[in-house]
């Protein structure tokens, strides 16, 4: 079966190939397609959705289309940055991984609780109101300081994993698809489609 990512994002791609194998995951730039989407769902799993349905019909509905809506929730926050997660910042500047981070932690001086967790809603639309989901969290805490690791993307250099005493960033890709929120709601939609 092809599944149609409705991503061009090279991270997600490589971590969903090969969890989806042997299945073939292919992009829209693959099949020639220019799709965005904007992600103005107030839930995970609306912007999921949201997405894979508008991929499925551009698509012309020849495909499975799967799509995920993933962010960090920071209890000291209040649940923020949630589904903003992407666009954290961006009212002050913070448009890259590293501002984000560097906000996030600006926002957590002095906070104590440093509870956290990732949520992944994943979304397989497979035909006109067909759809399947999966959604999966990761708890962690959020690091006093970004760490030097060099694996992982996005809030993962500050995402820290108490039981290992290390961050996301510091742990081997085939360990973060083991235990992450990604990982784990791709392989639960994988046995769903089974």
């Amino acid at each position: 079966m092809d599944i149609l990512l409705a991503s061009n994002n090279a991270h997600k791609v490589r971590e969903l190939t090969s969890i989806f194998a042997p299945d073939r995951v292919i992009t829209p730039r693959e099949i020639g397609l220019d799709f965005s989407f904007e992600e103005t769902g107030d839930t995970f799993f609306a912007n999921a959705y949201g997405k894979a349905e508008a991929l499925w019909r551009l698509s012309g509905g020849d495909y499975v289309v799967v799509a995920d809506d993933s962010g960090i929730c920071v209890d000291a926050l209040g649940g923020d940055p949630g589904v903003y997660s992407a666009r954290f910042g961006g009212d002050v500047g913070a448009d890259s991984d590293e501002a984000r981070t560097a906000l996030l932690l600006e926002r957590m001086t002095g906070k104590t609780a440093r509870g956290a967790h990732y949520v992944c809603s994943m979304v397989a639309v497979l035909g006109p109101d067909r759809f399947l989901c999966a959604q999966e969290t990761w708890h962690g805490e959020i690091a006093h300081q970004r760490s030097t690791g060099t694996g992982g993307f996005g809030y993962d250099p500050i995402f820290l994993l108490p039981d290992r005493g290390c961050t996301v960033a510091d742990i081997s890709d085939d360990e973060k698809h083991a235990l992450s929120h990604r990982g784990k709601a791709a392989r639960t939609l994988r046995s769903l489609l089974a």
